[in-house]
Parts: C-alpha cells; structure tokens; sequence
C-alpha cells in the first residue's frame, strides 16, 4: 500500500509538472532591472532599443539625460576599399610564411597587402598654423602669459580628456601650469616626467622649447637648469590630439605621478603635477584623419529639466522592466509622486516619454535637443515641436531628429529652440530621428521627410494605444520564452546590489534575469528590416567609440546573434543574414583582388558601408574566414527550422559562394601534403601564419554543410564530390606535446599563454567539427587547451569560455565564470552597473554570449540529439524553462528539481524524427509536425 501511494504521488507530480509545461508564459521571477539613485555615468544608465532607434535613460531627478541613437549613423562614406593588384603579392607573402619568415611577410603584406584608408587631410600644414599661434591671442607659452580666464582641467587625462572635460574635441589644446623650485635644485638638470601625451607635443618651460614627440611613446624631458629660476615656474604645452582619445594620459597605473625631479632622483623627491591645470582650445578641425573603416556615432542628447527646487526627494526608484520593454523612473518630492515612463516603439518608430503626477497642474520641465557633432543646430518646427540637425565631421551622412510634445492642461512655450511645460497634468514626448543613408551605395535618402512621416503615423494614435502597440509587438518576441531559475533572498536587492553580491552568494534567479536581459538587448538592437546589432548593440555615446563600434567578424558580431535560435528569437536573425548578403557582393571584389580567387571573402572587422579587405595590421587583420563563419550561422538557421525554401533561396547561395572562394584559396603545405589556409591568422594571436587550426575547422565545416545542403535540395552533386575530396585533404585538428589542442599547424603552443581569444576551440563551440561522439581524445585535448589558457579574461571570451564548459559538461566551471561575468566592474571584465558586458569597456556581444552559454548548460542539440541537463550546475538546482528551440524544428520545455529531470515536453514543427538523451539514456521517436509529446524524468513517453 506505501508504494501504491508513492506511485500515486509521484503521477500527481509530474501531472502538475505537465500542467505548469501547457501554460504558454508561466510566471517568472525577477524581470526587471531596478535602482535606488539616478544613473550617474552612461555605463549606469537603462538602454531601450527598437533595432532602429537607441536611448539611454539616466533617470536624474532635476535633469532627465536621454541620450539617443539612430542605428544608421556612421562615419566615412561609399568608396572602394580595395586595393587593386594586391593579389599580385600573394605568392610572396606565402613563400615567406613557408620560409619560417614571418617577420619579413608580415611587413610585405602591411605594405602591399591591406585595404584602402580613408582621405587623409594636410596634417604638416595644421601643425605649423597650430605653432603659429593661429586662431589664439599671444603666445601661451610665455611665462607672463594671462591665463587668468582660462578653465580648468584635471591632469592627468588617463583615459582621455573627453571623460574629464573635454567631450569629443579632437585638435590643439593648450595647457599651462607652474611649479615651485627650491633654491636647492638651482644649477641642476630637470626631469620633466609626463609619460604618454596623445598625440603630439610641443613642451615649454619658462617660455623654452624643451621637449617635441609625435607619437605614444614616454615623455621624458631634460630641462637644463639655465631654463630654471628659484620659485615659480610655468610649464606650457600645446597638446595635438589628431583623432580619438586626447591629452596629457600619464601612467597606466595612475598611483604613478607624473611630475618634475632633479635629474638621477624621482617625482617622490621632486613635484607632483597631478592637479588642476588650466587649459584653453587653439583649435577643433584638425585635418582628416586616415580610417580603414567607419566608426558608428552618437546621434543626440534630450535633457529633460525640472524644477523641484530644494525639495527633500523620497522613494526614488529607476527601472526597466524585460516584461514590456519599458523603463520607469519614479520619486516623491513635496508629497507629490512623480512617474515617468520610456520606451522605443517599433510599430510607431520612436522613442516615447510619457511624464505623470499624482496631483494635477503638477508638471513643468523644460526639454532640448542637443548634440555633440560639431555640425549642429536646434531649431523650431511648431508651437509644440523642436528638431535637431546634425552632419557627421568629414562624412557623407547626415541626420534629423523631431521631439513633439503633447500636454493634457498646462501650457507649452518654446523659447531660444526649447520647450518649456508650465503646470500640466501629463506630458507626452515623441522623439523620432533619422539619416540620409540609404543603402551602402545610396546617401540620397530624406531624413526630414521620414520625419514628417513617422510624426505624422503618431498623431493619429493616442498615448495608451502607442504604449499598447509597442507591448504587443514586443512581446511577440519577448514571450516566446520564459525562465524560472526559483528564488533567494537577494531577489529583493536592486541590481547594483545583486551584481555586487553574487560571487559570493547563491542567486540562482539572477543568473535567470541575465539571461533575459540578453533576450532584451538582442531585440532592443536587432529586428527585422534594421541593420544588425554592432559591437554596441544600437548605443553609443562617443565620436570615437571603442574600436568604432562596428562589426568584428573574428567572433564578436557573430556572438551577437549565439542566442538567437536556441532563445526563440530566430526571426532577428534576419538583419544578419542581409548583412551577409551584401558583405557576400562586397567580398566578391576583395576575393578577387587579392587572392585572385572566385566566391567571397571577409576579413576580421566590417561597417556599415561593407568593407571586406583586411584592415589595421598585417599581424591580424589578415584572417580569411568571416565569411566562412557567417556561412555557419545560416547553415544553423536551417537545422533550427528545417525552413528548406530559406535554405534554397538565402542560405545555400551564399554558403556555396563561401566556399567557392576556399576551394580556390587553399594550397597544398609542402611539408605535410593537406590542404592550408594561408596566409591568415589565429585570430589576434600569433601574428600571420600559415595554416591556423580555426580557418581549417571553419572551412572543413562549411565543405560539410553545404555537401549536406546539396543532398537536402538535390542539387550541385558535382560541387559536392569536389567539396568532398577536399574536405579530406584539410589539415586535420592535432593534439600537441602538452596534451592540448594545436592552434597552429606546428607544435608550438605556449601553455602560459593567457591571450582572450580561443580560437582554435572554435570547433567546439560554436562549431561541431570536435565533439563528444565525434572524437573524445580530442575533445580532451581542447579542454586541456582551455585550462592553459586560464579563467580569468576580458567579458565576451569569459562568455564564450562559458559555452565551452558546457560543451565540456562542466556545469560547475561553466558557472564559476558566470559569476566572473557578472561581478562589478572596476579595472577589468566583468558587468557594468545597468548589467552592459565590460571587455572593458563595454562590448554588448559578452551579454549574448554570456545568455547563449547559460543555455547551453541546460540544453544542447549539436550532436545529432537533444541532451537534456547536460552541465547543470549545482548552483542551478530548480528550473522551469519554456520555449527553448532545438535543432530539427524542436520547441522544448523542461522542469528540473534537486538537479534532476522532473517533467519534458517537446514540440515539433515540421515533424520527423526526434532523438533526447538524458544522462545515460537515449530514446528516439518519429513526430508530426504540430504535435506535443510530453515525457517524465527517465525519459519514458507519457
């Protein structure tokens, strides 16, 4: 009778467990993002997105910043950026490699070998106006020069004089101080210690040239003491910033002073110059400079000014809820209760900022439009509109942006091109903004008309029904998943505080919430019919963004899109997929031009205006096969959904053109006889080589997918024999004499090599061309190349070593470096405080890849079946999860508890046959397409 009632029991629960499987959104715990202050950086701030249109909202209290972006608003213009007979070179380059003369290949091929820059303006020219004293009264480098109504600057500028003061000036600035000199230190030789300037310097003490460098290296003058006099001395210098970061930067380690020092001491016996310095801009057009490729930029600024005065402010709270994609900001001050609400509408194309009270006539703000670009102006449209132009410094783009205001009672007044709002009961801004960019081709477009357009489309629409627009529009991305991880004490903590705590804590339910936000930001910066998510998403608040916020293909914007199909969001793939089609036109060219070879090629970055030739330094922007992983992505879209006409129509042509271009570009290696890929590199380690491991897995795992492709259409049989012969002929993966995985042809793998990237693990994740059925000893190899290479990195290659550790089926270790993912960061990797990836600085595609690699712990489907649990930490002992997505057209959910399986339903789309394994058991069963099929915890079908 006690083990009837034990079978009973257990029936009752995985009858409930089915039941809570058959909800289509089961309640989830912890989604949003919430804080108890006001952004005080743009790293703290809220991001909302509608794959076109980017704000960050800072929630202040007296002064709202809402920083913007328009996802097509780039530097640089249409032009060719290849080099032409490049190709030529070729055989050289090859030979030296060949030779063992790297060093010798490296500099032919920066020589001869790379893409096209950008005009360059007449910088000698500017240098001499700027020692001229052109465009300033007097000469500043004289000791009884008036500075008096000069500002101030702190100096050191570590990270650039733009996070000190100086946003976003490129040019001459001078900068002046003094130091006092004991009569001790007369008749001797000074040190002037600055270290780093960017980018060159003129350096005067007391009027006297002592010092001139035009470049990064150390600044270490010698004074000679004829320049010094007892007392007071000035120190004046003219600082030439030509592009991206300015100033006097000092020492990396900033507990290093720069400073003065009598010749043979140090600045600990001499004087600090670490303080205020006083500074004045010469000029801000310094010429043109030369770019391999274009850099995305900011668009605007909306600064929301109100006047509560001195008033005690309460209850604050900023929030952004994953749920509605709507960010709230709420206080009380003098016993009224104030909200706002922001979100980025798709269907009405514009951001919306909707302002309440709890008591009427209780609104006034003040709102303008500013920019940073240099070429810009406000100006007014109507009694209740404003607009913003701006062109981009030396570029063919230019854009426009209308902030409409509508009030329910109170009064609007626009004034000097600001709106100011007296005494209203609500408040309603429609911000909207485009450019003139068209296609990479065509800057024709009208962005005042777009404008008129989209402004127009609103007008008709009331808030309530905006707002509900938007909800149901993205929530036909959102709800297509849902997670429950369970719950902690910590779930009631703001997330600055959860961030801060859980390292050291068990918050099983934060690691849900990442998850989700990747979810977010993916559809925030990616929907169909928008340009795909750059390094920074769709947000950007700099001229010159890290690495120019574009597209690098070595891993960083494929990662982007790693949660896409196993996360329910396979149709935001789309803006990639066309990306890949135009890169594939582009790459045409390039592929000729430089390995005269058919098919397309990409290199390791792109922009908006599809550059394909290798860009930066022969040592690593040399990599061929950008194209070959995109190719990967397509090829997975098809497993995920079985969609045979997008592999016909999209995927396949475009894969085929891929390895068209391989099939030409790999040669025979005179020593081992395969087939290498030569020249390239292991991306950004190693310098060029011949034969890195990755390209050899990439291509051998294109070869076999479109072999496969061509069986699933019937077509091109003679281009897969070919493929097939050659797939044979690739160099093979090797394991070394440390036991590890070869990331080069040869075996020199150093094991105390920390580098971020991973590269030659790429056939572990995201490829299969290594796994556990395919080949355990090497499986064993690459794990062991992990360990070498350590924990500790930057924030994507801490994510992509978590998708590694699940495919390693080390639950455990995998989540040891989420928590190293989501730890604050301060000097290195980790999570800013509104949960943005720091590489450092920040870098989205660590947030994607860290959302793909949770994921992947709790299900994989690579290897010819879905594994269920595979590396389920124990960290992770309860989940509920619905709408995951397998390969073979497979909708997934599962509830596990104390670490086991309790419950798994598994739907098919397109039917077929569906193999789940579970620790040690594997069962298989045909399906039909639309049908549900529900089994227990040992898998039996119920």
């Amino acid at each position: 009778m006690a083990g009837l009632n034990v079978n009973l029991s257990w029936r009752l629960l995985i009858c409930i467990a089915l039941m809570l499987l058959n909800f289509n959104v089961y309640a989830q715990k912890n989604t949003s993002l919430w804080y108890t202050k006001p952004a005080e950086k743009w790293t703290d701030a809220l991001p909302i997105g509608n794959g076109r249109l980017g704000a960050m909202i800072f929630g202040g209290v007296d002064n709202d910043h809402i920083q913007f972006n328009e996802e097509t608003l780039w530097t640089g213009k249409p032009r060719n950026y290849n080099k032409k007979g490049a190709s030529a070179y070729l055989p050289q380059i090859r030979k030296l490699l060949s030779a063992g003369r790297q060093k010798e290949a490296e500099d032919l091929a920066q020589k001869e070998f790379m893409g096209l820059q950008s005009e360059t303006g007449d910088r000698a020219k500017w240098v001499r106006e700027m020692q001229s004293e052109k465009r300033i009264k007097g000469d500043p480098s004289l000791p009884n020069f008036d500075d008096s109504k000069w500002k101030t600057l702190q100096v050191p500028s570590y990270e650039g004089w733009e996070l000190v003061g100086l946003a976003n000036v490129d040019g001459a600035v001078w900068f002046r101080t003094t130091f006092m000199v004991p009569a001790s230190w007369l008749g001797k030789n000074l040190v002037l210690d600055l270290n780093r300037i960017r980018d060159q310097d003129f350096t005067y003490i007391n009027g006297a040239l002592v010092g001139n460098t035009d470049n990064l290296e150390p600044r270490k003058y010698i004074i000679p003491a004829e320049h010094i006099k007892a007392g007071t001395n000035s120190i004046a210098i003219l600082v030439l910033n030509y592009f991206d970061k300015g100033g006097i930067a000092g020492f990396k380690d900033t507990k290093r002073h720069i400073g003065i020092f009598p010749e043979g001491s140090n600045v600990e016996n001499g004087v600090s110059l670490v303080k205020q310095w006083k500074y004045k801009i010469q000029d801000e057009n310094p010429p043109e400079v030369p770019q391999y490729q274009a850099s995305y930029q900011p668009f605007g600024d909306l600064n929301l000014t109100f006047k509560h005065g001195k008033n005690q402010i309460t209850n604050y709270k900023r929030s952004l809820d994953l749920t509605t994609a709507i960010a709230k900001t709420t206080y009380s001050a003098s016993g009224i209760t104030y909200y706002r609400s922001y979100f980025a509408s798709e269907p009405s194309q514009a951001v919306v900022i909707h302002l309440t009270a709890s008591k009427t006539k209780s609104i006034t703000v003040d709102a303008a439009l500013s920019s940073i670009h240099q070429k810009s102006q406000v100006k007014t449209l109507s009694k209740n509109s404003i607009a913003l132009h701006i062109t981009v410094k030396n570029g063919a783009l230019n854009g426009e942006s209308w902030l409409k205001v509508e009030t329910k009672n109170g009064s609007i007044k626009i004034l000097n091109n600001k709106v100011s709002i007296v005494g209203a009961n609500e408040v309603t801004f429609y911000l909207t903004a485009a450019t003139n960019f068209v296609n990479t081709n065509n800057v024709s477009g009208n962005p005042n008309l777009i404008n008129y357009s989209r402004q127009l489309g609103l007008k008709s629409n009331s808030y309530e029904i905006v707002k509900q627009k938007h909800i149901q529009e993205y929530q036909s991305y959102f709800n297509t998943l849902s997670v429950n991880f369970g719950s902690s004490v910590n779930d009631k903590l703001p997330t600055d505080l959860r961030l801060e705590q859980f390292s050291t804590s068990i918050d099983p339910s934060f690691a849900g919430l990442y998850m989700q936000y990747g979810r977010y930001l993916l559809i925030s910066s990616s929907r169909p019919g928008t340009q795909p998510a750059n390094l920074q998403g769709i947000w950007n608040d700099l001229l010159t963004p890290p690495w120019g916020s574009k597209y690098t293909t070595n891993i960083n914007m494929e990662m982007n899109y790693w949660p896409s199909e196993i996360l329910n969001l396979s149709r935001l793939n789309e803006p990639l997929f066309k990306k890949t089609e135009s890169l594939s036109l582009a790459g045409k060219e390039t592929a000729n031009e430089y390995y005269n070879a058919k098919g397309w090629v990409l290199h390791h970055n792109t922009d908006i205006w599809d550059g394909t030739a290798p860009i930066n330094a022969s040592n690593h922007g040399i990599w061929v096969t950008g194209g070959g992983w995109l190719s990967q992505h397509l090829w997975e879209h098809y497993l995920f959904t079985q969609d045979k006409k997008f592999l016909k129509a999209e995927a396949y042509p475009l894969m085929k053109g891929a390895a068209i271009f391989f099939n030409d570009f790999l040669v025979k290696d005179e020593k081992t006889g395969w087939l290498i890929s030569t020249p390239s590199n292991s991306p950004e380690n190693g310098g060029l080589v011949a034969g890195p491991t990755m390209d050899h897995q990439i291509i051998r795992t294109l070869f076999k997918n479109c072999i496969e492709a061509s069986k699933v259409l019937g077509e091109d049989e003679e281009f897969s024999k070919m493929l097939a012969q050659k797939v044979a002929q690739i160099a093979p993966n090797q394991i070394g004499k440390f036991g590890q995985l070869q990331e080069w042809l040869e075996d020199k793998d150093d094991t105390t090599n920390k580098h971020r990237h991973v590269s030659h693990l790429w056939g572990v994740f995201p490829g299969d061309d290594i796994t556990w059925e395919k080949d355990k000893k090497m499986m064993e190899a690459a794990r062991q190349s992990l360990l070498y290479r350590g924990d500790d990195a930057t924030g994507w290659s801490l994510a992509w070593k978590i998708n590694f550790w699940a495919r390693f089926k080390d639950g455990d270790h995998a989540m040891k470096l989420i928590k190293l993912l989501l730890k604050p960061a301060q000097n290195g990797a980790g999570s800013y405080l509104n949960l943005f990836d720091a590489h450092p600085p920040f870098q989205i595609d660590g947030n994607f890849g860290g959302a793909a690699g949770i994921a992947e712990m709790i299900m994989q489907s690579h290897q010819g079946y879905i594994e269920i649990l595979p590396a389920l930490p124990v960290e992770l002992p309860f989940g509920d999860i619905k709408g995951f997505c397998a390969r073979g057209g497979f909708i997934v959910d599962l509830i596990w508890d104390k670490g086991k399986l309790i419950a798994l339903n598994i739907k098919s789309t397109v039917g077929g046959a569906c193999r789940i394994k579970y620790k040690d058991k594997l069962t298989s069963i045909n399906t039909k397409a639309g049908e549900t099929y529900s089994f227990n915890g040992d898998l039996r079908l119920l």
